[in-house]
């Protein structure tokens, strides 16, 4: 006769790590979270703390606290994750540098920028260390650690490293990659904020033809690029430029996201507030 499996069969620990994720997928927090916390205590029983299976339970629970918005829950989670990732694999293990790194940006996520801040930096060094300066992983490190900066406020800093990033997504992935258009507007809205305009402008320029070539003209990304550009003309004073840019940024984003999509509701708060200006 067939047996049932139970509640903490490994199969059954499985199963409901996978509808989780189905939760999490739906958009369905709160249930994804009461079954990861359900998955994490059956593993600690069954399996231990420090189980590669319990590890990744509790890496899911952490994940789904800050997806459902409460990364003030996901944070002990994360510090305990990556203590528990130094002591078993060592500091320079990949798994370990992924910790620090998702516990720098539940820091982040949570405002705690000052606390954020140096793990960015340590994993940014691990990285350098263990994989090269480089790497597709360094080079990701180093543009969260320019994000951080940029964020709190720090702009020499971040344009420093958001330079070297660019030229390095350039030399790696070439100029039309994804993430090397990414770091080119990063770049040039780090000089904007850092009021480098007359490095600012040409750089917003060179990623909008970017984008328009390789995303077309009604991608989210050029319409946001379109947007940055129209800030910084409207910045410089060239307020013609800028209204006509507001205009036609608002009027492709109805047309092709329509009238209440949140990047159609900014262009016409933006078109609003350059009118007025």
């Amino acid at each position: 006769m067939p047996t049932g499996r139970g509640t903490r069969h490994p199969d059954t620990l499985t199963a409901r790590e996978e509808l989780g994720e189905a939760y999490l997928g739906a958009g369905l927090g709160d249930r994804a979270i009461a079954a990861f916390q359900r998955t994490l205590a059956d593993r600690e029983r069954v399996l231990g703390q420090t189980h590669p299976d319990t590890l990744a339970a509790r890496t899911d629970l952490a994940h789904a606290y800050r997806a459902a918005g409460q990364p003030e829950k996901a944070l002990p989670l994360h510090e305990r994750l990556v203590a528990d990732r130094e002591r078993s694999l060592g500091p320079d293990h990949s798994e370990t540098l992924a910790a620090q790194g998702n516990l720098a940006y539940a820091y982040r996520s949570a405002g705690r920028l000052k606390d954020a801040l140096p793990v960015y930096r340590r994993t940014l060094a691990s990285r350098e260390r263990a994989q090269g300066p480089d790497h597709l992983d360094t080079i990701t490190a180093r543009g969260n650690l320019a994000d951080a900066c940029f964020l709190a406020g720090r702009y020499k800093e971040a344009v420093s490293l958001y330079e070297r990033t660019l030229a390095d997504r350039e030399a790696r992935q070439g100029r039309d990659h994804p993430d090397t258009i990414t770091a080119r507007g990063n770049l040039a809205s780090a000089y904007h904020s850092a009021r480098k305009l007359a490095k600012a402008v040409p750089l917003y320029e060179e990623n909008l033809a970017d984008c328009e070539r390789v995303f077309g003209p009604d991608h989210p990304d050029t319409l946001t690029s379109r947007s940055n550009l129209a800030h910084a003309y409207h910045t410089v004073g060239r307020y013609t430029e800028a209204q006509a840019m507001f205009e036609r940024t608002l009027a492709d984003a109805e047309r092709a996201l329509g009238p209440d999509h949140p990047l159609t509701q900014t262009a016409r708060e933006n078109l609003a507030a350059a009118t007025q200006a």
